[in-house]
């Protein structure tokens, strides 16, 4: 006999699961990036910061397509940006398998990839997730941004061995057809929908409309300008911190195989070692989103990520071996879990959801600005001084900033500053 009364499940979890799928395959084949930093300088001769400009300018192309995204998210089904990202990315890894030059690559690694890999980015799918809970929300950001470091586990070997066994150029065209085929499939199935209560749904999957109205907080203006929040001072401390944080994180994800292959640990290893970063950071989103649906105040969650990253760093600065690599890779990698997932939370939490994805687009501008900065600017001290040291011990003051920053952000406006 059936079980008649058993409810269906609320179609965000099937949105949660293939957002995580989504941003698997986009930051797991962005952040593997490092893989090809060796076989590119071996092959044409290009330097540290010539190579890690490409990367750079990737990180700002797609930041600054994220602020058109935000807007379009609040308006137009995330599955046509998905779809469309997805074939300009595939697009992207293709050709950049068959670049000769600095500005090849440049053009069509910074340029074309960075926008494709904007509509697959978070600002489209974690925004669109948010719009689904509010009870859950941490918990189902959480869920969905432990994809991009499932994909960085997955991807990062596979790129390993693709490199190892052929070349780089069947490695970036892997990740391509990989990108089109899951990008493409993911958003056409299943993210369709725009926002609950536009199919007769309430978020979280809530049946007691009264009590969605107790939970919720008021929504903020549907339309909101840049000005605006740029005076905002909770906006700027965002901004700011997380800006900071992810220069400090793309420069390790581009520059730590690197690294490590200059300890004298082996390519194989020190390609593997941005896999146990991702298996880290896989249990770091989860934890912390979870956590953050548990305090009285989401930034604390933020603030315990942030440490972590900056006790990584400091393990990083030390290593040595294949087994201080490992030790740096689970203690940053799980600090570094927090940043996807609580900025979403952050915002929402301050501004309201029905603007998440404007506002998502206006201060991932800021995240590009330093995740841009990052890689290339490691790079120049690297050809500079022929050592990640300085490049390191620069990153754990950047962290420690960072954190202080980040607990005294306010809940309601103060104001300019």
């Amino acid at each position: 006999m059936g079980n008649k009364s058993a409810a269906p499940v609320f179609w965000g979890w099937y949105i949660v699961a293939a957002a995580f799928f989504v941003l698997a395959i986009n930051y797991g084949s962005r952040y593997c990036f490092g893989v090809f930093v060796k076989p590119l300088a071996q092959e044409y001769g290009w330097s540290r910061s010539v190579i890690s400009l490409g990367a750079s300018l990737n990180i700002l192309i797609y930041s600054a397509c994220a602020v058109v995204i935000g807007r379009m998210v609040d308006r137009v089904a995330p599955r046509w940006i998905v779809t469309g990202g997805a074939v300009i990315a595939f697009l992207g890894f293709l050709l950049t398998a068959q670049v000769r030059a600095p500005w090849q690559f440049y053009l069509i690694y910074g340029l074309l990839l960075g926008v494709g890999s904007a509509g697959m980015g978070v600002v489209t799918v974690n925004s669109y997730v948010g719009k689904w809970f509010i009870r859950k929300r941490g918990t189902a950001i959480g869920l969905a941004t432990m994809g991009m470091s499932f994909g960085t586990i997955s991807l990062t070997p596979l790129a390993g061995l693709i490199v190892k066994h052929f070349d780089w150029r069947s490695g970036f065209i892997a990740l391509g057809l990989i990108s089109l085929l899951v990008g493409v499939s993911l958003s056409q199935l299943f993210l369709r929908k725009v926002r609950p209560e536009d199919h007769g749904l309430l978020p979280d999957g809530e049946v007691n409309p009264d009590l969605v109205v107790k939970i919720s907080t008021p929504p903020a203006p549907v339309r909101i300008g840049f000005g605006t929040m740029i005076r905002d001072r909770r906006f700027r401390t965002l901004a700011c911190s997380f800006g900071l944080a992810v220069m400090v994180l793309m420069s390790v994800f581009v520059h730590q195989v690197a690294f490590a292959i200059d300890q004298g640990i082996g390519e194989v290893t020190a390609a593997a070692s941005l896999g146990v970063l991702g298996l880290a950071g896989f249990a770091g989103q989860f934890f912390f989103g979870w956590l953050s649906d548990r305090l009285r105040d989401p930034k604390y969650a933020s603030f315990l990520g942030m440490s972590f990253m900056l006790a990584g760093l400091v393990a990083l600065l030390q290593v040595a071996s294949a087994r201080g690599l490992f030790f740096y890779a689970v203690i940053f990698g799980f600090g570094y879990g927090a940043l996807a997932p609580m900025m979403p939370i952050l915002l929402a939490d301050r501004f309201g959801r029905d603007t998440l994805g404007s506002i998502y687009g206006f201060v991932t501008l800021f995240l590009g600005i330093g995740g841009g900065i990052g890689p290339f600017l490691a790079g120049m001290i690297y050809d500079a001084f022929g050592s990640y040291a300085f490049v390191w011990q620069a990153e754990i003051l950047v962290m420690i900033f960072v954190a202080g920053c980040i607990l005294t952000l306010k809940r309601k406006d103060a104001g300019p500053c």
